[in-house]
């Protein structure tokens, strides 16, 4: 377990249950599971870039980063595979974020009862929802100079 082999660990305690069937040994073989289980799963901490202890700015920051790197808007001219890649990790970024940045669903995610439901209800979940909640607009974005700021070089994000 504490090497993350998972698997292994499954079938040892599988076999140490059937040879011991104590309430200790039932609880290891649960736990396994539970870990396997989680492993195989999307790591939403991974898919943002972020640490298991992140904070809820930190969360925010990294979603910021990567739904404005994998947005559709960004890779119009890319071909019809790289687009399609690239909406499928923004779609990715936005559930990451929909679930990390909810302690309710942060919490069950990382105690692994998300898995018992048989996954997350996703079946609302929008990433351009999202998208438009931080930087606003219906449209896409696009880079500009500001000349108002305190110099040359400094830009600002602008929605249309």
């Amino acid at each position: 377990m504490d090497t993350e082999q998972y698997e292994e660990a499954v079938r040892d305690y599988e076999k140490v249950y059937q040879t011991e069937k104590t309430k200790e040994h039932k609880h290891l073989l649960k736990n396994a599971q539970l870990e396997l289980k989680k492993s195989k799963r999307k790591d939403y901490y991974k898919v943002l870039g972020v640490d298991k202890n992140a904070t809820e700015d930190e969360i925010k920051k990294a979603y910021c980063k990567r739904a404005l790197l994998h947005h559709p808007d960004r890779h119009s001219g890319a071909s019809p595979e790289v687009q399609k890649e690239e909406e499928k990790k923004f779609k990715e970024v936005g559930e990451a974020f929909s679930v990390l940045s909810d302690p309710k669903k942060k919490s069950r995610y990382d105690s692994g009862q998300d898995l018992e439901d048989d996954g997350m209800n996703m079946g609302d979940f929008d990433a351009n929802n999202i998208f438009k909640a931080f930087f606003g607009g219906p449209g896409g974005f696009s880079f500009e100079g500001n000349t108002k700021a305190s110099g040359p070089g400094n830009f600002f994000f602008q929605f249309g």
